[in-house]
């Protein structure tokens, strides 16, 4: 009996082998990554999708489980995140806080913005306020991790343990500091939005698509977060699983431009494809001065490599970090880089009076129409190249 009992605790109900452990590790904190990234994040805070009843509960009881996360809380603080993105507001911006402390303190920052109940009320509107919710998921939110940690001993023997922990460590770094983190501190970025968010890496499995966090600022309420070719989303991969099932229903996904070639005349529908897809165009222009700053960088022969370097960096930051919590700072460093360059002067004028276009929301379509007609007028007689044809593009929205 003893024998038996010692056993039990040694190797648990199923008996694997140590890289069976760690495969099924990996499998049950990527479910917490999906329940994560479908649930709570496309679903309840930005109403991306509709799931199923049944499949919105699998999720929720999940998360009950393997994070004593509960719904409504979640929604608030993102939706907060959002509303107040990169200001002393914002519940988790590296910008603000340090990328330290919420790479490592991501988890902390979220208890503690739980804990603000002017938030809960402002933000956590049509999340689940059910019997099941009040009576079990928000009155013993300890009690699932707890039942978890005894279900994977039960399981794996001893070394459920180290499973448990692992779990209970899986979200709050990968989402609560990577995520929050090096989502607004590193990486790329396709979108001008007016903040710090970026685009990890373009392959979004580790954290269920979440690593495209550009692409989900610029277009927050869409389904899929993957835009560009070369990006892979498995959480949309997932969703359209779902939907295949009867299990979702995807309520919008981001715009993809429609270019007409050969088209010439600015028109409404030009005006209104312009501003249904402005951070893709506040992007590609980014691109398009930085790509043209930089060769006229390499024609200068006296300028040294390293300077090179530091130049093509002061303008990067200028045009793609101008957000709240850096703009004085980019922006007198791109200031003093126009100071010594007439054609990067036109770049940043031209492109602040592009973004301006949309900024009031109060203009009519004349107004719109005719600012828009004015500032292709002016890049196309600028006298640079770059700019001529980035104008010609804008023409071909429709």
């Amino acid at each position: 009996m003893f024998i038996t009992s010692l056993a039990f605790l040694s190797h648990g109900l199923l008996s694997l082998l140590w890289w069976q452990i760690l495969l099924a590790t990996l499998v049950l904190t990527h479910v917490t990554i999906v329940s994560v990234t479908v649930y709570l994040h496309r679903c309840q805070a930005h109403r991306a999708l509709d799931l199923h009843p049944a499949a919105s509960h699998f999720f929720r009881f999940w998360l009950w489980m393997t994070t004593g996360v509960l719904t409504g809380p979640w929604a608030a603080i993102h939706r907060k995140h959002h509303a107040k993105c990169e200001t002393d507001e914002d519940p988790h911006s590296p910008q603000t806080r340090g990328i330290w402390a919420v790479l490592m303190g991501g988890a902390e920052l979220y208890r503690a913005e739980a804990k603000n109940e002017e938030t809960l009320r402002k933000f956590g509107h049509g999340t689940p306020n059910d019997w099941i919710e009040r009576n079990l998921y928000a009155r013993y939110p300890d009690l699932g991790i707890s039942l978890l940690m005894v279900i994977d001993v039960a399981l794996f023997g001893v070394i459920g343990i180290s499973v448990w922990a692992v779990q209970m460590m899986w979200i709050p770094f990968w989402a609560g500091g990577v995520v929050n983190g090096v989502g607004h501190f590193l990486g790329y970025r396709n979108f001008g939005s007016a903040d710090a968010s970026t685009n990890i890496i373009p392959l979004g499995l580790l954290i269920g698509g979440e690593e495209l966090h550009n692409n989900h600022h610029a277009y927050a309420t869409s389904a899929r977060l993957s835009n560009k070719w070369y990006e892979f989303d498995i959480g949309w991969m997932y969703i359209c699983i779902l939907a295949a099932l009867g299990l979702a229903q995807v309520r919008k996904v981001a715009p993809k431009p429609h270019l007409v070639k050969g088209k010439m005349v600015l028109d409404d529908d030009t005006v209104q494809a312009i501003l249904r897809n402005r951070y893709e165009v506040m992007g590609d222009y980014a691109r398009t001065a930085e790509r043209a700053y930089r060769q006229e960088l390499e024609r200068m022969g006296h300028i040294s490599r390293h300077e090179r370097l530091l130049l093509m960096r002061g303008v990067r930051k200028g045009f793609r970090g101008a957000y709240a919590a850096q703009s004085n700072r980019c922006q007198r460093q791109l200031t003093a880089l126009c100071d010594r360059n007439q054609k990067l002067r036109t770049y940043v004028e031209l492109r602040d009076d592009l973004s301006s276009i949309w900024e009031r929301s109060n203009k009519s379509q004349e107004q719109l129409l005719s600012q828009l007609q004015e500032w292709c007028r002016r890049a196309e007689h600028s006298g640079i190249h770059a700019l001529e044809e980035f104008s010609l593009r804008l023409r071909q929205y429709a």
